[in-house]
């Protein structure tokens, strides 16, 4: 198979410049200090652009990740040709494709959304249409760019999900850049639609009196979700971006990739990362509920089901930073055992130093990131630093190719036909003895939730994470 009939990423394999850890160390030490050197340059309160407000700094890093999913999975680096991708430096071609991102999205933002749709659709994409109105310039702002982050929040689950789990059926064949054209009109118009049927009733509920004959008010959702905030979403659609990487990176495609059928495993995958996220997030509610006790609508902050429904997607996002982590820098360890058994260990692994992480930002984040102590300050929006580090190492293995720890080298064609493991499995047999380890499986998943359910209560008691 030839390597220009597969994408640029498929094309090559990173090999580490030095031996055991310290590539891994490296690139750790060189994203920290590119982490806190932009976080205090663009976002921190306290920092020279302040985009942290939150949300104007939340629009931005939801933008670049859609930018950069655009450029590397849907379009794949076009109009940038093969050879320049192959030959040119690390830092050149990633400080040219950055840049080719950024002006992408500012276009984005400031044409489409603020002056296309904010002055000849819907009032509320465009702050200076607010402000006219009467709104106040700082939740004119707000207002817009969340309107804008959400529409970006849908689209990251939506276009990555069509290229990994879809396949990009049915214009796989196409070339570029007719095949990312298509596929981003597609998507972006699957996006639109959830975003109203989503987003738009919580964006009309903002504004008093609410806006009931442009919008469902109170939304549909507030008879199972206990408020009419659209958090409640944000938590579901949060969990399907976290759960599409998981399933391209650290489960590698399990168990769908068993399906050999092509039409049946795109639509089992699509459908079932939706079913996997809607999942997660009801049990992380539940979680809440289990440490904090039950939700009471009409209470702010800890107690406020709006509240716990946004936490719902913070505490997803959590997951994707090691899972991401593991397999870009850490070669998806485990790697040496059955793929079910990889897939459960890498998916405990990642799930633990998710907790980890999760207590750590909460104890230091105000310390070194300017945001504002407590769980639920208006100020405290993980997500943000959050995807701005997954950003941050995105550049690094998708436009740097692992600089410095690692280098590109093309991959033979032994190596692209290996690949096609991944999309359908050939190592997993249905036996017997698989069919036991499933059985195993199963009760193991069902004593690890029970496991989880009491735990939580007593560790919520014993142990405080924001003193």
């Amino acid at each position: 198979m030839e390597r220009d009939k597969v994408s640029y990423l498929e094309s090559r394999k990173l090999v580490k410049r030095w031996r055991g850890p310290l590539p891994a160390l490296i690139n750790t030490l060189f994203m920290a200090v590119i982490f806190y050197a932009t976080w205090w340059i663009f976002q921190d309160p306290r920092g020279i652009m302040r985009m942290y407000t939150p949300y104007v700094g939340y629009m931005v890093c939801r933008w670049l990740l859609i930018l950069f999913i655009w450029v590397a999975y849907i379009f794949d680096f076009w109009p940038f040709k093969r050879s320049w991708l192959d030959k040119t430096h690390p830092l050149i071609k990633s400080m040219v494709l950055l840049a080719f991102s950024v002006v992408a999205m500012v276009l984005l933002i400031k044409v489409f959304f603020i002056e296309i749709l904010g002055n000849f659709g819907i009032a509320y994409f465009d702050p200076a249409r607010l402000t006219s109105m009467g709104i106040t310039d700082f939740y004119a702002i707000e207002y817009a760019a969340e309107a804008i982050m959400m529409f970006a929040a849908i689209a990251s689950w939506i276009s990555p999900s069509w290229v990994l789990a879809c396949e990009n059926a049915p214009w796989q064949t196409l070339p570029q850049p007719a095949r990312g054209i298509t596929i981003v009109l597609v998507t972006f118009l699957i996006s639109m639609i959830i975003y109203f049927l989503t987003m738009h009733s919580h964006m009309a509920i903002l504004f008093y009196p609410w806006q009931k004959f442009t919008a469902i008010c109170p939304p549909y959702w507030e008879a199972f979700a206990n408020t009419v905030s659209g958090n409640f979403h944000i938590a579901w659609i949060m969990c399907c971006t976290v759960v599409v990487w998981q399933y391209e990176t650290i489960w590698e495609r399990y168990p769908f990739n068993l399906i050999k059928t092509n039409w049946l495993r795109r639509t089992a995958s699509f459908f079932g990362i939706i079913i996997i996220a809607v999942s997660m997030a009801f049990f992380l509610y539940f979680c809440e509920e289990l440490a904090w006790g039950e939700a009471i609508r009409g209470t702010r902050r800890l107690m406020a089901p709006d509240w716990r429904w946004l936490h719902v997607g913070e505490m997803a996002i959590f997951w994707l930073c090691p899972s991401l982590f593991l397999n870009f820098y850490c070669g998806n360890w485990p790697t040496k055992f059955s793929r079910p058994v990889n897939v459960m260990l890498r998916t405990f692994l990642t799930a633990f130093a998710a907790v980890v992480l999760y207590i750590v930002y909460y104890k230091t984040s105000h310390l070194f990131l300017g945001t504002q102590k407590g769980f639920s300050h208006p100020q405290q929006f993980p997500m943000i630093p959050v995807i701005w580090l997954i950003n941050i190492f995105l550049i690094n293995v998708w436009f740097m190719d692992g600089w410095p720890g690692w280098k590109a080298e093309p991959k033979t064609d032994a190596e692209i036909l290996e690949m096609e493991s991944k999309v359908i499995a050939t190592d997993v047999k249905w036996t017997p003895k698989f069919g036991k380890g499933l059985i195993f499986g199963i009760a193991g998943g069902i004593a690890v939730y029970f496991m989880v359910i009491n735990f939580i209560p007593w560790f919520s008691k014993v142990y405080t994470i924001i003193n």
